[in-house]
């Protein structure tokens, strides 16, 4: 479990195709790694990695098929900046929100603006993943936690200040940049528990027609 408060930004040093799959090394020298233990979690761009290898100054981490397929993993070259966010403690302060490290799919920055001293960005997302995004609540772009300030249909608006552009990869980002999306966890559970008995059937994924049925939309 994370908070999505970025800890430090690392860089790849390698990939290294292997299997089938990714062996990713990340440099950091703002880690200590004498505190790291081998099996741990750390975020890696918000995907949840297990450290199988460490050095002085970093960690190697296998990228499975399945994470390469889902995430914007697959798009990192050698030198590019991440960000790190070690696994949450019982004694983390929750600066953001519950984050799992299990991201559920991969949006796009269609435009960003100067907004005062902040940056305001706008992302599209899977369409699958738009009923899951609210304005004033949390979302998760490559492991930041974050308060959604404005959504139309799959596309939502956040604003990012300057510590948050300075600690992180956001001043990376230009028009097209892939980025890994977390929705809150808690509108996952919300989803499955208002399906009640029909979540053991295959293929009953909320929709409108099931909330108006059940009272909690206006029926077409």
């Amino acid at each position: 479990m994370f908070t999505g408060i970025i800890q430090a930004v690392g860089a790849v040093k390698q990939l290294r195709k292997q299997g089938g799959d990714v062996f990713l090394q990340i440099t950091c020298a703002a880690f200590d790694f004498e505190q790291i233990a081998l099996g741990d979690s750390i975020a890696v761009n918000g995907v949840c990695l297990t450290v199988v290898q460490k050095s002085g100054d970093g960690f190697g981490a296998d990228v499975s098929v399945e994470t390469l397929e889902h995430t914007s993993l697959k798009q990192l070259a050698s030198g590019a900046p991440v960000n790190l966010e070690c696994a949450a403690t019982p004694t983390t302060p929750l600066g953001g929100h519950l984050v799992s490290g299990h991201v559920d799919g991969v949006g796009e920055i269609i435009a960003l603006r100067e907004e005062a001293r902040s940056t305001r960005y706008a992302v599209r997302v899977p369409a699958e993943l738009a009923k899951y995004i609210a304005k004033k609540g949390s979302v998760c772009i490559d492991g930041v936690s974050l308060t959604v300030n404005d959504v139309s249909g799959a596309e939502f608006e956040i604003n990012i200040i300057p510590h948050t552009q300075q600690h992180t990869i956001f001043a990376q980002y230009r028009k097209g940049s892939a980025v890994n999306i977390e929705v809150d966890v808690i509108a996952r559970y919300v989803e499955r528990l208002l399906l009640g008995e029909r979540a053991a059937e295959q293929g009953s994924p909320l929709s409108m027609e099931f909330l108006a049925e059940h009272g909690f939309a206006g029926k077409r």
